[in-house]
């Protein structure tokens, strides 16, 4: 039996209440269940992030694997769809063995969580390698059942009001302001690519040569949507943030993607307001301040 750890516990009953806290609960029981059913053996200590508990498992022919418990939810009922259109176009996704629907535990392969990307030194080469990398997953169309970017859009902007009245700051009211103005001028062509949403520098590592990736660098964890790739964007400018580099990672971006850089502004910019519309929910008054100066590099240059 797997022992629950406090911290996964503890993210689990403040972002999803009761339903969280009865996730955490059966987790061993469902642990217990899909190692006997899949045929594994425990190979490793538990590890977890946000949302995920993952257990290191090895199969029976030996080969090591990854067993993902989450709850399933509008953001993770996709992942599963997603990650069987990445394989099936060779893209470099982490590969999905088994997936039990009810439950939405699934069965990875195993990659090396030794090296994540975001242990890279050098933060130009790190964003270099991301931007290549999230070239080769928006390649992809969208599978049918994935949920939309234009719905995402017609949501923030209708928020948009709410959020900035909330906050105390004017300058920052007015700077969630041009940001939904821009989301309003693309919101009619929300596209129809296969997104990852949260591709950054954690969500990136080596793959392992018995799988056939060595020296690949290969993504996991999606929350997939069907939209415009300039909406991948913000990940790699807020995450490792530095005010200096975010314009030098937007257009690194958006050159390596192929992408009008006006419309990858107004998706970036959709990021913020959506993150805006988070925290303001969730009682904050301020935003972050990489979020502002994100936000405002970008819209001075326009």
């Amino acid at each position: 039996m797997i022992e629950v750890p406090e911290g996964f516990a503890a993210g689990q009953a403040e972002f999803n209440g009761a339903a969280g806290a009865a996730f955490c609960a059966a987790l061993p029981g469902l642990a217990a269940r899909f190692l006997a059913e899949w045929g594994l053996r425990r190979d490793g200590a538990v590890m977890y992030g946000m949302c995920a508990l993952v257990l290191p498992v090895l199969r029976e022919d030996g080969r090591p694997a990854a067993l993902k418990l989450q709850l399933v939810d509008d953001e993770t009922v996709g992942e599963p769809v997603a990650l069987r259109a990445w394989g099936a176009a060779g893209v470099d996704a982490v590969g999905l063995l088994e997936h039990d629907a009810r439950t939405g535990v699934m069965l990875l392969e195993r990659l090396d969580e030794s090296r994540p990307l975001a242990g890279m030194a050098d933060g130009r080469a790190a964003a270099e390698v991301l931007a290549r990398l999230l070239a080769r997953l928006v390649s992809v169309p969208a599978p049918e059942g994935i949920r939309r970017l234009a719905d995402v859009a017609v949501r923030v902007i209708e928020a948009a009001p709410g959020a900035a009245a909330a906050l105390v700051d004017e300058e920052e009211r007015r700077l969630l302001g041009d940001c939904a103005a821009a989301v309003r001028e693309v919101a009619g062509e929300p596209g129809d690519r296969l997104l990852h949403w949260d591709l950054h520098y954690g969500n990136v590592l080596a793959g392992r040569a018995e799988e056939g990736r060595a020296d690949r660098w290969v993504a996991l964890d999606p929350k997939p949507l069907a939209g415009d790739p300039g909406f991948e964007l913000f990940p790699a400018l807020d995450n490792r943030f530095e005010g200096d580099e975010v314009l030098w990672r937007f257009d690194l971006l958006t050159e390596v993607l192929g992408l009008d850089r006006e419309r990858a502004r107004a998706w970036t910019l959709a990021r913020v307001l959506q993150n805006a519309v988070w925290s303001t929910g969730d009682g904050a008054r301020r935003l972050p301040p990489d979020h502002v100066e994100i936000a405002r590099r970008l819209l001075r240059r326009n």
